[in-house]
């Protein structure tokens, strides 16, 4: 029963880690920023999706509609005809439901009326489609990933992110300059094509001016002991143990602010926002790199905490809004550029 226990926790981790990450940037294109309250729902639309997709196969090819149906335990008055029937019915309307499930997401105030809310419930048969791809998708690569550090016996590490507009290339250089000032010399390389072919699909269905958010190429990072697979919606190390574990610490400490959120909900990011706000205006400040003339800008990272202390988040998008929040004091108080030091100057 132990054992049970522990395989269905790693199975939920591994499925909510691929839940977070094809909703974080996904999301992000198709409804723009999602409240705290709404991620529920954002949630079940996904899952929605996913469903979705089961029916249609099920419908599609009759050995899955087969199988499916005798995995149910459907009462033995009930007609496996009838059952079909359902899934037929399902298939047709659940990516409406997704489609209004997608209107309901957008805030009232922007949510589109009469005609053009009509066309944002129709997209849910393209939305429930991609979203389901990307999850599957996802969760193969996961998959893929996983066995094959396995056998190399690599460690691994995922940090969730959702890419700025326009801000994949600034993250990459970021990124190869955190883990060189961490003393992890990495180069540059293509990742395979079809990495980035969810996102294109995504940015497409969204529309408007988001397709020109989407790299042209996906980069990865590698060494001898390292690899970090950058993609909009996360950032996957692998490598020798010691190796990913000096990378995620510089990742941690070294990009507090760069062009990627580290969170997902709306109220998260806004947060981000301001904090990022005072560190640009750190390096803007004629007295750079001299401790003790950052007390305006330490006032106005106090200021944020009444609104910290009463966040309405996930426990561990807090933490993170947390540790930044006091990663970027420490380094106002000892004079240091944010993010350039793990320990104080001696």
């Amino acid at each position: 029963m132990a054992i049970l226990a522990a395989l269905f926790a790693v199975i939920g981790r591994q499925a909510g880690r691929v839940l977070t990450t094809a909703l974080g940037w996904a999301s992000a294109l198709l409804f723009g920023r999602v409240p705290r309250h709404k991620q529920l729902l954002l949630s079940l639309i996904a899952l929605g999706s996913l469903l979705w997709v089961v029916l249609v196969f099920g419908i599609i090819l009759p050995s899955v509609g087969t199988f499916l149906l005798t995995a149910l335990p459907l009462p033995g008055f009930i007609d496996q005809n009838w059952v079909r029937f359902a899934m037929l019915i399902g298939a047709l309307v659940l990516p409406l439901v997704v489609g209004l499930g997608g209107l309901f997401v957008v805030g009232a105030g922007s949510r589109p009326r009469g005609l053009e809310a009509a066309k944002q419930v129709m997209r849910g048969y393209p939305i429930a489609f991609l979203l389901a791809l990307t999850i599957i998708f996802l969760a193969v690569v996961g998959v893929v990933r996983k066995g094959r550090n396995l056998i190399r016996r690599r460690a691994e590490a995922h940090i969730p992110i959702v890419i700025h507009d326009g801000g994949y290339e600034i993250m990459v250089d970021d990124l190869q300059a955190a883990l060189r000032d961490a003393g992890l010399t990495v180069e540059r390389r293509p990742a395979a094509a079809v990495l980035a072919v969810p996102g294109r699909l995504v940015a497409r269905v969204a529309g408007g001016d988001v397709r020109a958010l989407v790299p042209d190429q996906l980069m990865t990072l590698y060494s001898a002991v390292l690899e970090v697979e950058l993609y909009p919606s996360d950032i996957a190390i692998s490598g020798q143990k010691e190796a990913v574990a000096r990378a995620r610490a510089a990742i941690a400490t070294r990009l507090t602010a760069t062009a990627a959120y580290l969170t997902t909900s709306k109220e998260a990011q806004a947060i981000e926002d301001r904090l990022d706000e005072i560190v640009r205006a750190r390096g803007r400040s004629p007295d750079e790199g001299r401790p003790g003339h950052s007390a305006g800008l330490i006032e106005d990272l106090r200021a944020i905490d009444p609104t910290l202390a009463a966040l309405d988040v996930d426990y561990s998008e807090w933490e993170v809004l947390y540790r930044m929040r006091l990663q970027i004091e420490r380094d106002l108080l000892v004079g240091s550029l944010v993010g350039t030091e793990l320990q104080p100057p001696a």
